[in-house]
């Protein structure tokens, strides 16, 4: 089993990494949430320990965004928030479960095997454009079979166009997405992911459209 613990608390990180170990569990830890996004970009993991109190983007964010990107990831919410109504937003933004600081680390351990056991069969959604194809649960694109190697960015640039298929996204709009809100960006970086994936994808994927911004076209390739 292979974790995500994406948690800020430097001391509280150390222990349950320390104990998944000890466990016999692989573990990756991220401290905020663009740092667990590059780290879900990059792997596929089998669960992921959610704080709900990250600095700047909440938890709550992340796990929402998680779930409108088709991710089925299970998400266990570790969090000191104790009132009833925390633990009701975390469930409906798509927690599998939750666990209140401070929490024993064999019950922690159960709940990751069954919300892991229930997680099991879970369709998730391929989407596609033409001949390019990319796979949710894997993060895998291929294009005419053929395996396709994107950068972080250039994979969550796709994604943005992909399930956003036949509208148009402006600058703006993708610079939130892809990077969220408060981000350093270059003034060509946006431009620079779109030249990249016209390169591996084919030039006719993502259309400019002029003034306005872009858009991928469902029958281009």
């Amino acid at each position: 089993m292979h974790l995500l613990l994406v948690e800020d608390d430097p001391m509280l990180a150390a222990a349950v990494c320390e104990r998944a170990r000890q466990a016999g569990l692989c573990i990756d830890h991220a401290r905020d949430a663009p740092a667990a996004r590059v780290a879900l970009v990059d792997h596929a993991y089998s669960a992921i320990l959610l704080d709900l109190g990250l600095p700047g983007e909440s938890g709550l964010v992340l796990l929402q965004g998680l779930r409108a990107a088709y991710d089925a990831t299970p998400v266990i919410v570790l969090t000191a928030r104790g009132q009833m109504s925390e633990r009701i937003a975390g469930l409906d933004a798509g927690a599998d479960d939750y666990l209140v600081k401070p929490f024993d680390f064999d019950e922690l351990w159960a709940r990751l095997r069954a919300v892991t056991r229930r997680s099991e069969g879970k369709a998730v959604p391929v989407l596609t454009c033409g001949d390019v194809r990319l796979d949710l649960a894997t993060q895998r694109v291929t294009r005419a079979g053929t395996p396709v190697t994107l950068s972080a960015f250039e994979y969550r640039t796709l994604l943005v166009f992909m399930e956003r298929a036949n509208r148009i996204v402006t600058r703006a709009q993708l610079e939130t997405l892809i990077y969220g809100d408060g981000s350093d960006i270059g003034s060509n970086t946006v431009a620079v992911f779109i030249h990249q994936l016209r390169r591996k994808l084919g030039e006719r994927i993502i259309e400019t459209v002029h003034g306005q911004g872009y858009v991928l076209r469902k029958e281009s390739a």
